[in-house]
């Protein structure tokens, strides 16, 4: 028998069990729908802000059932709290974008999510476009188009990088989908401060927030990083439940592969990417290097306090990450502030606009 065998023969009842969930899941979305037509809810697109590049952009939104009466052309604003999680979803969706004087017919997913690449040429910068599903008011949905121009952009996680939950990694799931409210959420001190110099610096650097949350949380996070001032960019999550051929979802292949889509589409920007070292931050960006040394402009890991160590279930460092294929530096520290002058010594960031603390 193979060695992988046993293996295998694992895989094979969890990929079945995967796909009755999943087929569950479908079933108990088609019926809420359903009802949820008959009492009268109205479809709406809930907008994301998106990317591009020359001849391409990536929208990004997600189709729900609401009650008349929401601001249609704010239901990311209207729809807080337990609401976007208790929202029907509208799996399959027919979604009408138009962009660029061009109209293109797109479908959500199971969930409702839309994620899909559009041809269409943009030029360079905040541009917005339409997002429209059956007969509702249609929606604007801003899309950051990256010049060619850039060559180094912004990529970095959220949980305990730039905010604060304090909580235990185990309910933490449960309170980003109950405890919603931008405001219970405390932000890491000196991170914003240190993504405003990195974006003066590079006028053009894309910024991509990347993080395992549903995409249900995105409207709370933006609204998060509006209110603490971090610089405006792309929220990549990710959705809940099984798929087709596993019972849970894995946040951490969701933020490998987004990685690897990133050096796809941008193969000549260098990314500062950003972490902390409570969760698999620095392996998944270790291997990233190793990959894509060509597409690593640094490192910089926020280190967790001893409190937030405990609740994060330790710290997870790996042996000599920067034995890696890139020469980019790796940088540690608590907070912003130390990452701005750890950035500043080895040369990524202007040191000269670096205020010493002695």
């Amino acid at each position: 028998m193979p060695a992988d065998a046993p293996d295998t023969a694992a895989r094979a009842p969890r990929s079945t069990w995967a796909r009755r969930a999943a087929a569950l899941e479908d079933s108990v979305h088609r019926i809420r729908e359903r009802r949820g037509r008959k009492r009268g809810l109205v479809p709406v697109v809930v907008p994301y802000a998106g990317y591009g590049g020359p001849g391409w952009i990536r929208v990004l939104a997600r189709v729900l059932l609401v009650k008349p009466g929401l601001d249609l052309h704010r239901p990311a604003k209207a729809l807080r709290g337990w609401r976007s999680f208790t929202s029907i979803a509208i799996g399959g969706a027919e979604v009408t974008v138009r962009a660029g004087g061009q109209q293109v017919t797109v479908y959500a997913d199971r969930g409702g999510v839309i994620d899909v690449d559009v041809r269409v040429e943009l030029e360079p910068g905040l541009r917005t476009i339409e997002l429209q599903v059956e007969d509702s008011p249609p929606v604007e949905a801003p899309i950051h188009v990256v010049s060619p121009d850039a060559r180094v952009g912004l990529v970095s996680d959220i949980d305990d990088t730039v905010m604060v939950t304090a909580l235990p990694r185990p309910f933490l799931a449960a309170w980003n989908t109950f405890v919603l409210d931008e405001h219970a959420r405390q932000p890491v001190p000196g991170m914003a401060v240190l993504y405003e110099r990195i974006v003066r610096e590079h006028p053009s650097c894309p910024v991509v927030y990347l993080s395992t949350g549903a995409w249900n949380v995105a409207p709370t996070l933006d609204r998060f990083l509006s209110r603490h001032l971090y610089p405006e960019g792309t929220l990549l999550l990710t959705d809940w439940g099984p798929t087709h051929d596993r019972l849970f979802r894995s946040g951490r292949d969701h933020k490998a592969a987004s990685l690897e889509r990133l050096a796809r589409e941008f193969p000549t920007i260098r990314w500062i990417l950003v972490g902390d070292d409570g969760q698999h931050d620095e392996e998944l960006y270790r291997d990233f290097a190793d990959a894509h040394p060509e597409n690593v402009e640094a490192v910089a890991i926020r280190q967790l306090s001893t409190g937030e160590a405990v609740l994060a279930g330790g710290r997870r460092h790996v042996d000599d990450p920067e034995a890696t294929a890139s020469d980019a530096p790796w940088v540690w520290a608590p907070d912003g502030a130390g990452l701005a002058l750890e950035l500043g010594a080895r040369g990524v960031l202007d040191e000269s606009d670096t205020p010493r603390l002695d």
